[in-house]
């Protein structure tokens, strides 16, 4: 697979007096609260939403593998040994 880039947003202020347009993005993008942390994939409809709300948020850039959900469970069932059928604890 190909190296993909991704974006860890971290939301840094309230949104109290906010407009409503800001409030909606920092929910489209997945933040919840003041700390809440999210990594996204780098497109430009994730950049254009950040754009928008950048005094509310800390943006992290990462290259390399975004992980996928499950895979790091599936590799480490593959890596565990087989117990035995017979074998009581």
């Amino acid at each position: 697979m190909a190296d993909k880039t991704h974006i860890i947003v971290t939301q840094r202020r309230g949104l109290s007096h906010k407009p409503e347009a800001q409030r909606l993005i920092l929910k489209g993008l997945g933040l919840r609260r003041i700390g809440h942390t999210v990594t996204l994939r780098d497109t430009p409809a994730i950049r254009g939403m950040i754009m928008k709300v950048q005094h509310l948020v800390d943006v992290e850039v990462k290259k390399g593998e975004a992980a996928l959900f499950g895979v790091r469970h599936k590799k480490q069932r593959a890596n565990q040994p087989k117990k035995a059928e017979g074998a009581k604890k």
